[in-house]
């Protein structure tokens, strides 16, 4: 890490001048209040939040118009024959990866031979 050099215009004393009224530890504790506060249901003024949102896929439902194994449709996404009985089964869901793929083929079956 000693060797790290980062380039600037900005001279020592400008840096210094930026950062002199900046308390780092309270800057981090309120983004962490806010956070909270989101995840509560609280409405945050000035808080910038990006919901991600995810294709709805059902495993077995794309497996089966592949008419594909169970196996088959593992190997293709690259999970275990495990995880694919799992999200069948209602035990676990895909990883947002996995949907996103999944849906991909829903759309487009000719993906498969792209896949295999």
């Amino acid at each position: 890490m000693d060797d790290l050099r980062l380039e600037t215009s900005l001279s020592m004393e400008e840096i210094e001048e930026n950062f002199k009224n900046f308390d780092l530890f309270s800057s981090m504790e309120e983004g962490l209040e806010a956070a909270l506060a989101h995840h509560s249901g609280e409405e945050v003024p000035g808080l910038a939040v990006h919901e991600r949102t995810l294709p709805d896929v059902n495993a077995a439902e794309v497996r089966k118009s592949l008419s594909l194994t169970q196996r088959a449709f593992a190997a293709i996404l690259g999970v275990s024959c495990r995880t694919v009985e799992s999200w069948e089964a209602g035990r676990s869901n895909p990883t947002p990866t996995a949907r996103k793929l999944m849906y991909l083929i829903q759309e487009d079956h000719s993906l498969i031979q792209k896949l295999q």
